[in-house]
């Protein structure tokens, strides 16, 4: 993978701390100044057109169809496999290459390629068919299980045994920048055995990171461990927003409904697999043995540093939690092999949510539910404010990045404004 070379630098300016280097070139969808819809990639602060590029002739010599880039999700180009999508990041890091005069002296073609941010406008980088949310985080499975039953049977007995899921509703995933309204549901006041209706009071951020699949297996045929990765185009940031009070009443015995398919947000950019090769870590050791086909050789989890802020609607934000994505019991590999070991196929652009990403600290609590200990704890942010959940107007931000010997790899950030519930207009 030449594209990953950490000596290269781009013709293009990229700010030493940038979060796309020419290292990471990951892949997205955005409406351009001319209200097109293309597929395209960043390297610094530039956006770059690749249907343009290709109509251009740059990627001569890659097998792909005409239009694989001029379409309004990645789904086509993903479901191309890894061979395609490794060739395609290669042939643009090369492109880009500070060496590399073809593009960079050429301001005609430069002209129509790219685009500062400001004149694009990110979308949902793809058609999300299915959508599956997994509950991975040893340490935020016994914080919720210590909170809502009893330190002892924190974990439930299968926890240790299988990646723990449930299937979510791919509806209402949005790109960051999109605001979502406070969910309304019926909630159970304490003391009460009747239930109320109204707006959830407990509205909470889910600290995940998902990964995107390709198309993968046919119905009856499961994915095999060794090969998981294969199948895996890349990774976002991910906000799973939660009602807790909605979830509270609900949750038994199907799990979650109204209080998560309200609204969950995504970073736009997907960084690739690929890209993430250099900050490959161990996860952490199984606290059980493992049943054979979870097991797996060599180590499947990233170093990717993550954090969430909090910014209210007239004051500069406060960091609330800084985590890993290290830190997940159970890894990518793992989640992919259990998914479908009972031969549930898998499609290009469905994507896997993580579950909540927590540490080990309470700093790195990746939800308030755990970091205000269920409001127990209130915290204070700079403007002098307290919240024990998100209020009306605040706006979460989560970023997450890799370093490693002076090459960072980002993700950008999810940033998603929580308004009041909705209200109609009167006609």
């Amino acid at each position: 993978m030449s594209a990953n070379n950490p000596d290269r630098r781009s013709w293009l300016h990229v700010d030493k701390n940038s979060d796309f280097p020419i290292q990471n070139i990951p892949f997205g969808v955005f409406l351009t100044r001319d209200d097109i819809i293309t597929i395209g990639t960043r390297i610094g602060d530039t956006a770059i057109d690749l249907g343009a590029l290709h109509q251009l002739g740059y990627f001569d010599g890659i097998p792909l169809t005409d239009d694989i880039f001029l379409q309004d999700t990645l789904n086509d180009f993903i479901a191309d496999g890894r061979k395609t999508w490794r060739a395609v990041r290669n042939r643009i890091a090369h492109i880009f290459d500070a060496e590399n005069d073809e593009l960079k002296n050429n301001l005609k073609h430069k002209e129509i390629v790219l685009f500062r941010l400001d004149e694009i406008e990110m979308q949902l980088p793809v058609q999300i068919g299915d959508y599956t949310d997994f509950y991975s985080s040893i340490e935020h499975a016994t914080n919720v299980g210590t909170m809502f039953r009893d330190p002892e049977n924190a974990l439930m007995p299968n926890w240790l045994h299988i990646p723990v899921g449930y299937h979510g509703r791919s509806s209402s995933i949005i790109p960051s920048g999109i605001p979502i309204h406070r969910p309304q549901g019926q909630t159970l006041p304490a003391g009460s055995d009747t239930p109320v209706f109204g707006p959830s009071k407990l509205v909470d951020f889910e600290l995940e990171m998902a990964f995107i699949t390709t198309d993968a297996n046919d119905l009856g045929e499961p994915i095999p461990i060794d090969e998981a990765e294969e199948y895996i185009f890349g990774l976002v940031l991910f906000n799973d927003w939660s009602a807790r009070d909605i979830q509270k009443w609900e949750y038994v015995p199907l799990g979650p409904f109204l209080a998560k398919n309200f609204a969950s947000s995504i970073s736009p950019w997907i960084v690739t697999l690929d890209a993430l090769e250099p900050y490959r870590v161990e996860s952490p050791k199984p606290l059980k043995p493992q049943l054979p086909y979870l097991q797996y050789k060599g180590k499947k989890s990233y170093d990717i540093k993550l954090e969430v802020a909090i910014k209210p609607k007239t004051a500069k934000e406060t960091v609330v939690s800084k985590s890993n994505f290290k830190y997940m019991y159970w890894n990518m590999v793992q989640q992919l092999a259990h998914h479908t070991i009972n031969g549930c196929p898998v499609n290009s652009g469905d994507m896997m949510g993580s579950g909540t990403i927590s540490g080990p600290t309470p700093d790195s609590y990746g939800s308030m539910l755990e970091l205000t200990w269920r409001g127990e704890k209130p915290i204070t942010l700079k403007d002098g404010t307290e919240r024990k959940f998100i209020n009306d107007y605040d706006t979460v931000i989560m970023r997450g990045y890799c370093e490693k010997d002076g090459t960072r790899i980002g993700f950008g950030e999810v940033s998603t404004q929580l308004l009041p519930v909705f209200n109609p207009k009167k006609k």
